[in-house]
């Protein structure tokens, strides 16, 4: 019988492998005990020579003995499906997993006690007691993970234990079948906003793929019935023999990378309040917007681990591009990496268009690189943390480490970068926000403006 979502099954269920000796094994301690006083009150019978206390002993042994019999014979046959809803969980956000047993068999299964393995972040082991299922029959039950950390988590196999009616015997079976649990980080909805140096392939900052080098580079096709005549190119007319005309004009699609910095030592705290997950939360709500806005969105780490855009060698739609991104998002970790040398080499091989970084404890070094990668993009913002707020020196001690701090955000702005200082508790939407064009109190820019009249 298929599972809830509609794929196979898991392997059923049937009868031990192991037969008699695994039976034995699987002996509670009640059925120990009224073993154990069976086997005494023989051989107590036997020395004292006791017909009646001998006959005690046979029945009190008999018991466990029956109930590991009846259940290594037991030939009903079970089969198990997992449903997750959903499949990609947001940190924080709780899942729902839909458990269904079968009975494919033709006689009716006893007490069956069903234990789903779960790994200890997302919170206790599951167990359900499920009473007699009749034949052909099945029972549906469920529970709920939550985790506030990302990753990807196992679940299962499931557990199914048998038991006899008298409690004297339980037999373990496990199925083979495994899920896994997608445990992306936040996404937060960003403002629209038009920052400095983008396009997006419309309106008035719309880009073409004709004039791009003048009359002879124009991309023609050959006329068709309703083409409109003002778009014949009467020159490749003239030289074909027959009419041509000029292709529509095709806006170029916008392009955008994400730059996340996974240096371990670039970052400050542990856990779920520690910089670098704000920095991957930060990472994954920008690259969600910008491919809700149209842009060719890749992600792009230190080490040079890239997560291509949705027409960068595929067809993916938005929805499957923004599910790449973040399942990639889910299980980054930190890097033991020194610089953002391979990061650099990637983005002068194809930085075109919009460069969003966001980046922890920079060096002079990194910063002056910075500086001169900025000349290839179209658009540069950078969401610098100030990782001293998420260690507590701050706290401890105002004004410690400021210097530098602020030294680094003028100097990646004198190169021309929009640079949005982030301290521990700010918010990504209200930064986007600062890093739109218009001038206004939020203005990322007011700072480089005020020391450039200085």
């Amino acid at each position: 019988m298929p599972a809830p979502d509609g794929a196979p099954p898991a392997p059923a269920a049937g009868r031990s492998p192991h037969g008699l000796r695994a039976g034995l094994a699987g002996l509670t301690t009640r059925g120990r005990s009224f073993l154990a006083a069976g086997v005494t009150a023989i051989g107590c019978a036997y020395i004292l020579d006791q017909d009646a206390l001998l006959r005690v002993g046979v029945l009190l042994a008999a018991l466990p003995l029956s109930a590991v019999l009846l259940l290594v014979r037991t030939r009903y046959r079970v089969a198990s499906g997992r449903r997750l809803n959903p499949h990609r969980a947001t940190a924080g956000q709780e899942a729902r997993v839909h458990l269904r047993v079968d009975n494919v068999s033709r006689v009716p299964t006893g007490l069956l006690l069903l234990e789903d393995k779960v790994p200890y972040v997302l919170g206790p082991r599951p167990r359900f007691v499920l009473d007699r299922i009749e034949p052909r029959g099945y029972r549906e039950v469920s529970y709920r993970v939550r985790s506030d950390l990302r990753g990807r988590y196992p679940l299962g196999p499931l557990q199914l234990r048998l038991s006899d009616p008298f409690g004297m015997c339980e037999l373990t079976r496990a199925f083979a079948a495994c899920d896994l649990l997608t445990v992306v980080p936040q996404v937060q909805k960003l403002p629209d906003s038009r920052l400095s140096g983008e396009w997006a392939g419309q309106g008035e900052s719309r880009s073409h793929t004709l004039a791009l080098a003048g009359d002879d580079d124009v991309i023609l096709r050959e006329y068709r019935p309703g083409d409109d005549l003002r778009r014949v190119h009467w020159k490749s007319t003239a030289r074909y023999g027959e009419l041509m005309v000029r292709r529509e004009e095709q806006p170029q699609k916008a392009r955008a990378t994400v730059l996340l910095d996974t240096r371990e030592f670039g970052h400050r705290g542990s856990g779920p309040a520690s910089s670098f997950e704000w920095a991957v939360s930060c990472a994954a709500s920008v690259g969600v917007h910008l491919l809700e806005r149209g842009y060719q969105t890749r992600l792009l780490t230190d080490d040079g681990q890239c997560v291509p855009g949705p027409d960068s060698g595929g067809s993916n739609t938005i929805a499957e591009s923004s599910g790449l991104l973040l399942d990639a998002l889910a299980i980054v970790e930190q890097s033991d990496g020194g610089g953002l040398s391979r990061a650099e080499e990637a983005l002068r091989l194809g930085g075109e268009g919009l460069l969003v970084a966001v980046l922890g404890s920079l060096d002079e070094e990194q910063i002056a690189r910075l500086g001169r990668l900025r000349r290839r993009t179209g658009g540069a913002v950078a969401f610098l943390l100030d990782t001293g707020s998420w260690s507590g020196l701050h706290a401890l001690a105002p004004g410690l480490g400021n210097g530098e701090f602020d030294a680094g955000v003028r100097r990646l702005r004198r190169a021309g970068w929009t640079v949005l200082p982030v301290r521990a508790g700010d918010s990504v939407p209200e930064l986007w926000r600062a890093a739109d064009r218009a001038t206004g109190p939020g203005d990322a820019r007011a700072p480089h403006r005020e020391e450039a009249g200085a």
